[in-house]
């Protein structure tokens, strides 16, 4: 019998955590035991988020500090950070140092930016302030999990959502040596993106039916993108990104372009994508361009491909708050901690959104 593992949230009240927490509901070996909120402490989870009452009725927010107690009484949990960038590095540090002590080995995988960079420099020239915890980056590895076979350190970084839309597109590439090392990135994501607090960017009468750029060639997932890239790849390549913010809730589409080293026929660039990931149960490639319908609710990748001969172009649709964030963490999850890759993962799209 496969044992099962207590499951621990941090920062429970995000849009990405109530995707873990749907998510971790229906797992067949993590059992959800603790969802924190130093905000709304004691109060019940379905009444924050409603569309959870029948799987969760009766659990409540816990205090940061309960999370510590529990850490300390159990000898493994699966701890999964939704905290915000610049917050997540402490709380999760104090988790830690609380195992430390009682000799219990919980499993990490931070959902936020706080682990993504190998050095405290590099974290904080993107996000122009000091990292919470520095000398724990060493004990984390940031990669989508199709794009690293082996895991050497305890603990995982998951990419950003828009970082693993172009890494799944781009890495193939780049690996194979199918184009330039200069990338050209479009991509376009839903409003569940920009987190929970109401902003202009997610106001429905400011998004409804409306499609603009923002931050072009300046977001901070272009750095985060480059470093994972060269560390998936081998090779050192730019990414010019255009991200733009479209008028849904869910998803992210991500076109990607480059000039072909050699002149490539797009079946040939499409049998060159299914190749590379035969062995990821969650990327599909068609010969057909996806769409976010086919992927939006699941934690499914689609791809696919064409080229001209002289340019290519793949295209990748992910869920962004599933396969972008709770989702793939809850794979490393799976991954570390020896069950199948698929657990608790498998439900289709919805289709209809």
């Amino acid at each position: 019998m496969t044992a099962r593992v207590p499951a621990i949230v941090l920062g429970g009240t995000g849009y990405v955590a109530g995707e873990l927490l749907r998510l971790l509901a229906s797992h067949p070996y993590l059992d959800l035991a603790v969802v924190a909120s130093d905000s709304q402490p004691d109060e019940p989870i379905a009444q924050f988020f409603r569309h959870l009452q029948p799987v969760l009725p009766h659990l409540r927010f816990a205090g940061h500090d309960e999370v510590l107690e529990y850490v300390a009484a159990n000898p493994v949990t699966a701890v999964f950070s939704a905290a915000p960038h610049g917050v997540s590095a402490a709380l999760v540090d104090r988790v830690l140092g609380a195992a430390e002590q009682a000799g219990t080995q919980p499993r990490v995988v931070d959902i936020s930016a706080d682990f993504r960079y190998s050095t405290a420099a590099a974290y904080e020239t993107v996000y122009k302030h000091g990292h919470g915890a520095p000398e724990r980056l060493r004990e984390f590895t940031c990669a989508v999990p199709e794009h690293l076979n082996a895991l050497h350190t305890p603990h995982v970084a998951h990419p950003g959502c828009f970082a693993t839309a172009i890494l799944l597109a781009s890495v193939p590439l780049l690996s194979l040596g199918l184009v330039e090392p200069r990338l050209y990135v479009t991509g376009i994501t839903g409003s569940t993106g920009s987190g929970r607090q109401p902003a202009a960017g997610t106001h429905h009468p400011q998004r409804h039916s409306d499609l603009y750029a923002y931050n072009a060639l300046t977001h901070r997932h272009a750095p985060e993108v480059t470093a994972l890239a060269l560390a998936a790849s081998g090779v050192e390549a730019g990414f010019a990104f255009v991200p733009h913010s479209g008028p849904f809730a869910r998803g992210i589409h991500v076109t990607v372009q480059a000039a072909a080293r050699e002149h490539v026929a797009t079946h040939a660039l499409v049998h060159a994508l299914r190749d590379f990931y035969d062995q990821s149960p969650f990327v599909r490639v068609s010969g057909e361009l996806p769409r976010l319908k086919d992927v939006v609710a699941s934690n499914y990748a689609a791809l696919s491909a064409v080229a001209d001969g002289d340019t290519v172009a793949v295209t990748c649709v992910i869920d962004n708050l599933t396969k972008g964030a709770a989702g793939g963490a809850v794979q490393w999850m799976n991954r570390m901690l020896g069950y199948e890759e698929t657990a608790g993962l498998t439900q289709p799209a919805a289709g209809w959104t």
